[in-house]
């Protein structure tokens, strides 16, 4: 069952969309990038789900670095200013929620800014991890383990990491 709100729609009107439609309905998959869900549609008709996800992450894997950057730069931070503002996307909202960071302590909080900034100076883009499933504590973690590798290396994995999301969100949105 979809985590959802919205229902999910099969395969077979996903195909016979208009590029504008699909981009409408799918074009926040990829977190303010309706860029990846327009170089998507292209491949279209999409023999299955799989292969639909597969399409959205070859549109970020072929992108040039700058819009993979740029990409990248468009997370929020997790439970960060946009958090704390209401300003994330209901994705991004219910993907943090789920993980309790809409429920942190003064000390909680303060340890995510703290990691969020370190982070931030030290690779030029947000920390991006899949929360789906993980905890505070498992992604605290995941700061600490990641914090001190290179740049170039962050960048494979965030984008991996995007890649995850995609892959989640088109799970919930779309029916086989």
């Amino acid at each position: 069952m979809s985590i959802n709100a919205q229902e999910a729609t099969p395969l077979a009107t996903v195909n016979l969309m208009e590029t504008d439609a699909f981009v409408a309905l799918f074009g926040d998959v990829a977190e303010h990038a309706p860029w990846v869900a327009a170089e998507a549609a292209r491949r279209r008709p999409f023999a299955s789900r799989e292969a639909m996800i597969a399409a959205f992450q070859a549109a970020i894997g072929e992108a040039g670095v700058d819009r993979q950057h740029a990409l990248l730069r468009a997370h929020p931070d997790l439970a960060g200013r946009a958090a704390i503002a209401g300003d994330l996307t209901a994705d991004s909202a219910r993907e943090q929620s789920g993980a309790g960071l809409d429920q942190l302590t003064e000390e909680e909080f303060a340890r995510f800014a703290d990691s969020n900034s370190a982070y931030r100076a030290r690779h030029g883009i947000p920390f991006i991890l899949a929360v789906r499933g993980a905890t505070k504590h498992d992604i605290l973690v995941a700061y600490d383990q990641r914090i001190n590798r290179t740049p170039e290396a962050e960048l494979v994995t965030a984008l991996e990491q995007v890649c995850r999301i995609v892959r989640f969100r088109l799970e919930d949105r779309v029916a086989e």
